[in-house]
């Protein structure tokens, strides 16, 4: 049997070649909407796709299940699971397999069985993977979200991204007895989870790509909570904020994702008349850099492992973009304008060098950071102190009188910072916090403010933090 891991590390996503090594037949499980990563891989194995499932309706990145079955001539097979309007619209699937719990699937002399695990999502499948060349007893479990190393999927998306009212605290019990399906499964079982560090699926993912059962019931909180009232509070407690473009996956990964085409991006020239139409200037430099001077409405998205999960929370899915850079990290941005098409934000028009508004003379603006001993001094003008951090950190410790909006959530509430006078903006050490008061300028807020080295810097200056909600 053939196992190979292909992992995006900007979203921490994991999908699985499995393959038969005497059939050369393979499945793909969890691909995303390139196909050519899965093609490549089968390609270099000797295998032929024959079939692309996956585990649940992705909220993270858009699926590439439907475009890499077409790309490959293979079957695709989804969960017939859950339903409701949190599931798939079946109608717009023709030639889908719907899988049900207790199914087997063969590939060659691989064998799969299906597992309904309803919690993180509804419809959420597992895959047990049994190489019948070698014995008849499972080696592995495809978990998904479902099941991570050191955490398991949260269940709080569907109300909390997508909008579905009072679904979550039911998940968390779906979660808890799916959680109790496990128990007949031997602790040898390798676990092959869909994410890593990073994700905002769970709250404490750990870094290592793959766990055994036995290990995550020695160490993974949730597999040592028998009270299904406890396990619905710990699951729920501290999730973190997801990002704001979590929603149109859910409702676009519904239904079948169109292949995205090749990017050809536009020329300096065409660019630079793009944004003097309107187009929206993502820099993606260091948040020092913008600060010091940037093109005058520009947001800063600074190039990153989370720079996907902000870009999805600030970038309008409606509006067309250009990313400005230095010349020599060129091809880096343009690397993340392509990877920005996998969380659907697919009307960036190219990579603008920095070089070329200086070169032309252009005016430009500044982001004024303040030394955090100053904030507060500067809190006793009638200042907004603005907190974009995660509800958790902000329950640990916050400035006094401080404003949380978390980030993910900013673009959605800028009304209510509207009149409130000069707004301070921190985070915990600065990154965040450099992406929020770019948008509140980019929104028309006139002082706007970052404080430097954030909630951190202002705790080691001696300040005292308010703790609670």
């Amino acid at each position: 049997m053939l196992l190979r891991r292909i992992y995006h590390d900007r979203l921490s996503q994991a999908a699985y070649l499995v393959g038969c090594e005497a059939s050369k037949e393979a499945i793909v499980v969890d691909p995303m909407r390139d196909p050519a990563p899965y093609l490549e891989a089968a390609r270099e194995e000797g295998m032929r796709i024959v079939a692309v499932t996956e585990t649940h309706v992705h909220a993270d990145f858009l699926s590439g299940a439907s475009v890499l079955s077409r790309a490959a001539h293979a079957s695709l097979l989804l969960s017939g699971e859950g339903g409701g309007a949190a599931g798939y619209r079946r109608d717009a699937f023709p030639d889908v397999r719907w899988l049900r719990d207790g199914e087997r699937l063969t590939i060659g002399a691989v064998a799969i069985n299906v597992m309904h695990v309803p919690g993180h999502t509804p419809e959420h499948l597992a895959f047990l993977v049994t190489d019948t060349a070698r014995d008849d007893a499972p080696m592995g479990m495809l978990s998904g979200d479902f099941l991570f190393v050191g955490d398991v999927g949260r269940p709080d998306l569907l109300e909390r991204a997508a909008g579905l009212e009072g679904t979550m605290e039911e998940a968390a019990r779906q979660l808890h007895a799916s959680l109790g399906r496990l128990q007949s499964l031997p602790d040898y079982l390798q676990i092959w989870p869909g994410h890593g560090a990073g994700s905002a699926c769970g709250k404490a993912l750990g870094a290592v790509p793959q766990s055994t059962l036995g290990y995550e019931r020695r160490t993974n909180w949730a597999l040592g909570v028998r009270s299904e009232a406890e396990f619905v509070a710990r699951v729920l407690e501290g999730q973190p904020e997801p990002p704001a473009y979590f929603a149109r996956m859910k409702v676009r990964n519904a239904t079948p994702v169109a292949a995205t085409g090749a990017w050809l991006p536009a020329t300096e020239d065409a660019l630079r008349h793009a944004l003097l139409c309107g187009a929206l200037a993502v820099d993606v430099r260091a948040p020092r850099e913008f600060a010091r001077g940037h093109l005058t409405k520009s947001i800063n998205v600074p190039l990153g492992h989370s720079f996907l999960g902000w870009a999805g929370s600030v970038i309008p899915e409606d509006r067309e973009a250009v990313l400005v850079a230095p010349r020599a990290e060129r091809a880096s941005a343009e690397g993340a304008a392509v990877e920005l098409r996998l969380i659907g934000l697919e009307r960036v028009l190219g990579v603008l060098p920095v070089e070329r508004l200086a070169a032309e003379g252009v005016a430009l603006a500044t982001l004024p950071t303040i030394p955090a001993a100053d904030l507060d001094g500067r809190a006793d003008r009638d200042a907004i102190v603005l907190d974009v951090r995660s509800r958790s950190e902000w329950a640990e410790g916050h400035v006094p009188g401080a404003r949380l909006i978390p980030l993910p959530e900013l673009v959605g509430r800028l009304p209510e910072l509207r009149g409130g006078g000069p707004i301070m903006v921190h985070c915990q050490g600065g990154s965040r916090s450099a992406i929020a008061a770019s948008v509140l300028a980019a929104n028309g807020f006139d002082e706007v403010a970052n404080l430097d080295g954030g909630f951190a810097a202002w705790v080691r200056a001696g300040h005292t933090p308010a703790t609670g909600d």
